[in-house]
């Protein structure tokens, strides 16, 4: 069943809204009658607070350089945030994922997920205008000063963890890495937006895009992306098309480096056929190619015993580059 994504800047009422669109859907679920399929569905809201990762790991200031230089406290929570959407996501489950998600390249990697468990997906921009969520972070750090002298994390033990603040400089920090998100972009749609004074998120074009059902004459419940589903293929074949398919965006990649010298920072489009939208966004400094041989030899490593499908080896390389550039 669908994955939703919520995102917005921190502090903008994500979690209020993931609450909400939670509530709504086990109302409207808990309406079908008993011998409906529908009425099996489980709504499942995954946050940093529900898996207990403290704001703190957003807070480069407190960490060692290296940890900083490898933004590895991060990494460390989107692999926990991952592996719960994972293990949940299936033909039974509606996961919510409630966070910023301010990276394009972690959204994408939860697209793929998504796609690859044949399910549909959405994102819902909650947005919040920076002013307005930068005054309620402000807020919650005067009553934080104002519970105890020392303005100590420890003052906000009775407050729950989603109504805690960010230090000043972090949320600053989020704000400016924040990739908003584009309904033109195929990890980022459909894409339904929520601006403050809505009383509610758009909940039912949501259930009418995602879940539907065949009972309302909507859409099935589960949806199987046809694209994907083939025989499998020989496993010569198979490292025959990784190899090919892999080289080929390397040579895009290098044949714009040769028009760009010493240029950084790029997007390349790497399609051919019917993937002809995919695009790699180059890292800010120059890559050569054995960076690009190394990131090509592990993809291949990783994915050598038939793991990802002949038609989204392309797709699935793509993401990989984007994630490893995105993550440097």
């Amino acid at each position: 069943m669908p994955l939703i994504i919520l995102t917005g800047y921190p502090t903008s009422g994500k979690t209020h809204r993931a609450k909400q669109l939670q509530t709504y859907l086990q109302t409207r679920i808990s309406q079908f009658p008993d011998s409906s399929s529908s009425s099996t569905l489980r709504v499942h809201l995954i946050s940093d607070h529900t898996l207990s990762i403290p704001r703190g790991v957003y807070n480069l200031e407190t960490k060692s350089q290296h940890e900083r230089s490898n933004n590895a406290s991060e990494k460390d929570a989107r692999a926990t945030i991952y592996a719960a959407v994972k293990r949940v996501l299936s033909n039974k489950d509606i996961v919510i994922l409630d966070g910023a998600n301010y990276i394009k390249g972690w959204r994408y990697q939860l697209y793929c997920e998504a796609k690859a468990v044949k399910t549909p997906h959405c994102v819902v921009h909650v947005g919040t205008p920076v002013e307005k969520a930068r005054g309620i972070n402000a807020e919650r750090l005067a009553k934080r000063t104002a519970l105890g002298a020392e303005g100590s994390a420890d003052t906000m033990n009775g407050v729950a963890e989603e109504d805690q603040p960010y230090e000043s400089e972090c949320w600053e920090n989020l704000v400016y890495r924040y990739e908003e998100p584009n309904a033109m972009a195929r990890w980022d749609a459909p894409l339904f937006t929520v601006l403050w004074e809505d009383e509610m998120p758009p909940c039912e074009a949501i259930w009418d895009a995602l879940v539907g059902s065949e009972a309302e004459g909507g859409k099935k419940l589960v949806r199987p992306n046809q694209a994907t589903v083939m025989k499998a293929p020989s496993s010569e074949n198979y490292l025959y098309e990784l190899d090919k398919s892999t080289q080929a965006i390397l040579n895009k990649i290098l044949e714009w480096a040769k028009d760009h010298p010493g240029e950084g920072g790029g997007e390349v489009g790497v399609g051919d056929g019917l993937d002809e939208n995919l695009v790699v966004e180059l890292p800010a400094n120059p890559i050569g190619l054995p960076a690009l041989q190394r990131l090509r030899r592990q993809f291949i490593s990783l994915n050598r015993q038939n793991a990802v499908p002949v038609k989204r080896i392309r797709e699935s390389f793509v993401g990989y580059l984007n994630d490893s550039f995105e993550a440097a």
